[in-house]
């Protein structure tokens, strides 16, 4: 799995090149959305913080309500016309929130059944992608495409982040709407072009048992597997700390730190920058020093600068912000490209979008827990020691890799044992 790959992907692969396209707008679109739909609420109306919590949860919760059987579903079907049928679907609730404006039909309670909506196609689209993507690429070839979707998406991120402000005080935030339903459009337009189709046997080579017991099988993939149980606890640990300090860091920085907002803007778009150097030298420094041993850089070595965020002040204090929270960016990224390529080639494929879909299950479920313990303990404590609290939860996190198999291997596996209930894999030498 350390093994470079050919590279050039984008250049000599069509089909792998329309799914980065797509899944690159897409997520263009979804970081404008993130901004402007909370706009919307405050700005059109009125909402209080309440409602905005509401309204961010909603895009969540389908994880936590439909995510299990959707792994089930996702591994009896063809994953890409599930992914089609599931941006065709966002198009028309993102287009349908300015037409409900200029209809005089808008409110809060649509704003938030589009957001639990649009939250539930993520679902669908998010599984049958991850799972779809190591059907398209060759071994050799995935951990580079992995690279090249992670950095596309992180560099996506920034740019929605950054223009999200200018286009809602361009065209207003409801009309910034349809900046997400053309970048949908346009994920749409990309898969629809993709020649690949995937083999029946991958889709319906095998019996269908009932669904409770296919959601189980993929919780018993991750409790009987200490390389998924690892993970999978990690990063719900993980997502709890990183989304505690993400949720009052605005607050810290314009209240605490005494920054002007456009000035906070410019800062947060240079943190996520980190995001787009780790998924370009993730490859590399697996490679060099194994993936195991690379993940433990990448998750607890780097993690240790999240201490240096709640150490900012005006001027050049502001510093430590960055260079922290680059470091945690570049860490997660980084992090996650790996796994991602773990994960594809260490699961077996008839069970990739149940694994998917039960990893997400448990690691989203603390995202929400994690804003409200961001708010809680900035209320009780201050927010600069809330900020010192949760982020001091990011290396913590990581212990939990050090305690793991991770720990004493170079490489993480590549092949399961044939026994689907064998508790313990092979783990690879560490020399």
């Amino acid at each position: 799995m350390s093994r470079p790959a050919r590279g050039g992907l984008l250049r000599r692969h069509r089909d792998f090149r329309l799914l980065w396209c797509g899944e690159t707008a897409g997520t263009f679109g979804s970081s404008v959305t993130a901004v402007a739909m909370p706009l919307i609420a405050v700005s059109t109306l009125r909402a209080g913080p309440f409602e905005i919590g509401l309204l961010t949860a909603a895009s969540w919760i389908p994880w936590l309500v439909i995510g299990l059987p959707v792994g089930v579903w996702v591994d009896r079907l063809p994953r890409r016309p599930i992914m089609l049928t599931a941006s065709a679907a966002s198009v028309v609730l993102y287009a349908s929130v300015p037409v409900a404006a200029w209809r005089g039909l808008l409110s809060f309670g649509l704003l938030l059944t589009v957001a639990l909506l649009a939250g539930t196609a993520m679902v669908f689209f998010q599984t049958a992608y991850r799972a779809y993507l190591p059907g398209l690429l060759d071994p050799d070839d995935q951990a580079e495409g992995n690279a090249a979707l992670h950095g596309s998406a992180s560099a996506a991120q920034i740019a929605g982040q950054g223009s999200a402000g200018v286009i809602a005080q361009w065209a207003g935030a409801v009309n910034g709407m349809f900046t997400n339903a053309a970048a949908v459009l346009a994920t749409f337009f990309c898969l629809s072009a993709i020649r690949h189709r995937e083999p029946a046997a991958a889709t319906a080579g095998r019996p269908r048992r009932a669904l409770g017991q296919e959601v189980g099988e993929g919780l018993r993939l991750i409790v009987r597997d200490p390389w998924f149980r690892t993970f999978a606890l990690f990063s719900a640990v993980s997502n709890l700390a990183l989304v505690g300090y993400q949720s009052i860091r605005v607050v810290f920085l314009v209240r605490t730190v005494g920054l002007a907002p456009g000035t906070v803007g410019a800062l947060i778009a240079a943190v996520s920058a980190g995001g787009v150097v780790g998924a370009m030298v993730a490859r590399r420094v697996a490679a060099r020093f194994g993936t195991a041993r690379a993940t433990l850089v990448f998750e607890l070595g780097l993690a240790v600068c999240a201490l240096l965020i709640p150490l900012a002040v005006a001027g050049p204090g502001v510093l430590f912000f960055v260079t922290g929270g680059f470091c945690v960016s570049m860490g997660v990224v980084a992090g996650n490209v790996i796994k991602a390529g773990f994960q594809q080639l260490y699961c077996p494929p008839e069970l990739l979008g149940r694994l998917t879909a039960s990893t997400a299950f448990l690691s989203y479920g603390t995202i929400p827990l994690g804003a409200l313990l961001g708010g809680a303990l900035g209320t009780a404590f201050g927010v600069r020691a809330a900020m010192w609290i949760t982020t001091a939860g990011i290396p913590l996190a990581g212990l939990i890799l050090w305690r793991s198999p991770v720990r004493w291997a170079r490489d993480l596996p590549t092949v399961r044992p044939a026994d689907p209930a064998a508790d313990t894999p092979v783990v690879p030498s560490a020399g």
